[in-house]
């Protein structure tokens, strides 16, 4: 059981991947986390389609990461676009596929539903996907959590409760949205324990190596940027290879900050890029 890995000092590794968009570019996957593998991570996550629109991939994916790699593998399972014959059918296929951890999540409202649906949907929140699991199956639940405030929260209290609420319902372990501020995921993680919130955290890390994931990843994700990292996107931004080595850079610093403060788990959201995460590894340990 993953749970079980936090139960030592060492700070736990793992790494988080994604199924291509495109089928022709499916078995590329399998190099990658072939790679990945050599850096004996704790897990590997799989992330999940909006609406449930690549679960197949996930488990197979997940699959493989279990049966071929033998190491565990954690399949994200979204809720928002799902009912619950959708959610017996994908947990049909993770027993099958001897995959028992996954990663419960709402998810990301899908473009083509309608608000009519979207209102009648079977799980409004995470917490009851992960009710349902827990009264269904035997699956050991992981789940999700942001260090800056989930952007629908009312407060950062509100927030807390309803991550309290999700935890009480049975999750083992906690994994955060990516964060550039280290004091940002003390805080967090002193908040949690005021609030009885005692499971491990993993701190999820993103290495930012070009200025286009400053578009994409940070600002869809709703992460602050300090000035550390403006200066660094300011310096070296126009110049892709400066900016790899420097997005690189700030992720080990990162990384090495919260081994020292003793974090939980450092997941690394390794956008598919195995070398990236191979330099990232090999700096820290």
């Amino acid at each position: 059981m993953m749970k079980d890995a936090f139960k030592t000092k060492k700070t736990s590794l793992s790494f988080e991947v994604f199924p291509p968009k495109k089928d022709d570019e499916f078995e590329g996957v399998y190099a990658t986390l072939d790679k990945l593998s050599a850096l004996n991570p704790e897990f590997i996550s799989v992330t999940y389609g909006a609406g449930g629109s690549r679960s197949k991939k996930t488990v197979e994916i997940a699959s493989y990461i279990q049966n071929t790699l033998h190491i565990k593998a954690l399949a994200h399972m979204t809720c928002v676009g799902n009912k619950k014959e959708d959610i017996d059918r994908v947990c049909e296929e993770l027993a099958s596929a001897n995959v028992d951890h996954v990663l419960a999540l709402r998810g990301d409202r899908p473009a083509a539903m309608t608000d009519e649906q979207y209102e009648s949907r079977d799980f409004a929140y995470a917490n009851e996907l992960i009710a349902y699991l827990k009264s269904k199956t035997s699956l050991h639940i992981a789940g999700a959590c942001y260090p800056e405030t989930h952007f629908e929260a009312m407060s950062k209290r509100a927030d807390l409760a309803r991550l309290k609420a999700k935890v009480d319902t049975g999750c083992d372990f906690l994994i955060t949205q990516l964060f550039m501020n280290n004091d940002v995921f003390y805080d967090f993680q002193e908040n949690c324990l005021a609030n009885g919130i005692t499971v491990p955290i993993h701190a999820g890390i993103m290495p930012i190596t070009s200025t286009k994931q400053v578009a994409t990843s940070i600002s869809l994700s709703g992460t602050s940027i300090p000035k550390a990292f403006s200066d660094l996107l300011a310096k070296y931004g126009d110049n892709p290879e400066d900016m790899r080595k420097a997005g690189i850079d700030y992720a080990i610093r990162q990384i090495l900050d919260l081994q020292e403060y003793g974090a939980d788990g450092i997941h690394i959201y390794s956008m598919n890029k195995p070398k990236t995460t191979a330099e990232i590894v090999n700096a820290i340990r």
